[in-house]
């Protein structure tokens, strides 16, 4: 019971997550992501600092992502203290190597798109800049509830800390 009061907690910090950039989204137009800063058409890249430190701008919307590297493999991700696990879709994890005999859709989880499963995994590493993460919970949603890699509490718990001041989130490994 407990763990689908997890999950089901998960599932609505990503639901609150996306739902603004969902919205955001109009005809052909893409939302800017956290990479770059309102207002300007400039990328504004994350930094990456000696001794694991790593520094991410907020987007209009002030949510944080970056590119990530989970098990080698890079993803975009979008950072959520709200949700207490990383949470992939089951394509990006059957392109991490998760096939069938691995992805054990027992938990079930309710979603504004109705109710899907999960399946729980351990992934090798996340890495963002020069921070690399070892044995990470995460839950794998079924695609149509989950387009993109939300990155949680399991990785974050993680660093030595991270914090947010000036329009930034800091990573310290």
């Amino acid at each position: 019971m407990l763990v689908r009061t997890v999950i089901f907690a998960s599932v609505a910090a990503v639901l609150a997550t996306q739902v603004p950039s969902i919205m955001g989204k109009r005809g052909g137009e893409v939302a800017l992501s956290a990479n770059f800063v309102t207002g300007s058409a400039d990328q504004a890249p994350a930094t990456a600092a000696a001794g694991g430190t790593m520094r991410l701008r907020a987007d209009a919307q002030g949510h944080y992502s970056g590119d990530f590297k989970i098990n080698g493999r890079p993803v975009q991700g979008l950072i959520d203290t709200g949700a207490t696990y990383v949470a992939l879709n089951e394509s990006f994890a059957r392109r991490l190597g998760y096939t069938g005999n691995r992805l054990d859709f027992r938990y079930s989880v309710d979603t504004a798109n109705g109710q899907t499963k999960a399946a729980h995994v351990t992934l090798d590493r996340v890495e963002i800049g020069g921070i690399r993460v070892r044995e990470v919970e995460a839950f794998v949603l079924k695609d149509d509830a989950l387009t993109s890699t939300l990155v949680g509490m399991s990785f974050l718990k993680k660093l030595a800390s991270y914090s947010v001041a000036g329009g930034s989130l800091s990573l310290k490994q």
